[in-house]
C-alpha cells in the first residue's frame, strides 16, 4: 500500500463520496422501517439493521462477480423493493403500534435485512470498482458505512417523527432505485439491445460479467416510473382502504 501514490488517495475519496451517497439508501430504509418500534426498541432496530446491511455487504463482496452475471437476479431484487417500498407506504399511518413490541422489532429487522440484501450488491460493486484491486480499501469502505447508517438511521427517524410526508419520499426514493435495478439486469440489457443499441452502452471493463449497462434515457426513465407506481399504487390502495373504513362505521 503506497501511501504517497496520488491514484490511493484518489480512490480511498472516492470510496468515502460512494459511502456518503449509498449508506443514505440504507439509513431510509433502516429509519422507515423502525419508525413505529418504540423508543427503547428503535436503537437496537438501527443497530441490528446496520449490522445486516454490513454482512450482506461482506456476503456479496466474496462473490460480486458471479452474481453481477445471474439472469433475473435484479428483477427479482427490484420486485421485492418495490413490495417493501409500497408495504411502508401502507403503514405510514402507524398501524405497526398495534404489533407486539418484540414481533415488531423482528419483523423490522426482517424488512431492513431483505431491503439490504437488494440494495447492497450494487453498493459493493461501486466501492470495489472505486477500490482498484486494493483489498484495504475495499475492507476500509465496508467498515465505514457503519457509522454513516447509525448516524444517517438517527437522523432520518427524528426529521421522519416531526415530518411524517418523508416516508412518501423514502418510499419514492426506493422506488426508484428498483426501476434502475429493472434496466440493469442482463436479460433486460440483453433485450434492449436486441430492440435498439441506443439503449444501451458498452462497458469497456473486463470484470464486469454483462458488459452492458442502459443508456441514460431508459435508465432515468425507468427509475422516474419505478418512484411514479410505488407512489401511485400506494396512494391508490391507502385511498381504497380509507374508504372502507369510513363506509364500515
Amino acid at each position: 500500500m503506497d501511501f504517497t501514490s496520488p491514484v490511493f488517495w484518489v480512490s480511498l475519496l472516492q470510496i468515502i463520496w460512494i459511502d456518503l451517497l449509498l449508506s443514505g439508501d440504507n439509513a431510509v430504509v433502516i429509519a422507515l422501517a423502525c419508525r413505529s418500534l418504540p423508543e427503547k426498541q428503535r436503537k437496537w432496530g438501527i443497530l441490528l439493521g446496520a449490522g445486516a446491511a454490513v454482512g450482506l455487504r461482506i456476503l456479496f463482496a466474496l462473490a460480486v462477480s458471479f452474481l453481477l452475471g445471474v439472469p433475473f437476479l435484479k428483477v427479482v431484487g427490484a420486485v421485492l423493493l418495490f413490495w417493501i417500498a409500497i408495504k411502508l407506504v401502507l403503514d405510514e399511518g402507524g398501524e405497526g403500534h398495534h404489533v407486539e413490541s418484540a414481533d415488531s422489532l423482528w419483523k423490522a429487522v426482517r424488512t431492513i435485512a431483505i431491503a439490504d440484501a437488494v440494495m447492497s450488491l450494487d453498493n459493493v460493486v461501486a466501492i470495489a470498482a472505486a477500490a482498484r484491486g486494493h483489498a484495504e480499501l475495499f475492507i476500509f469502505g465496508l467498515l465505514l458505512t457503519i457509522p454513516l447508517i447509525v448516524f444517517g438511521s438517527q437522523l432520518i427517524l427524528k426529521l421522519i417523527s416531526r415530518f411524517p410526508i418523508l416516508v412518501w419520499f423514502g418510499a419514492a426514493l426506493l422506488g426508484w432505485i428498483a426501476g434502475e435495478m429493472l434496466v440493469s439486469d442482463k436479460v433486460a440489457l440483453e433485450a434492449m439491445q436486441g430492440w435498439s443499441a441506443n439503449l444501451v452502452e458498452v462497458v469497456q471493463d473486463p470484470e464486469d460479467p454483462i458488459g452492458l449497462k442502459a443508456a441514460a434515457l431508459p435508465h432515468y426513465l425507468a427509475a422516474v416510473i419505478g418512484a411514479a407506481f410505488v407512489i401511485g399504487f400506494g396512494w391508490i390502495v391507502k385511498s381504497r382502504r380509507s374508504e372502507a373504513t369510513v363506509g364500515s362505521h
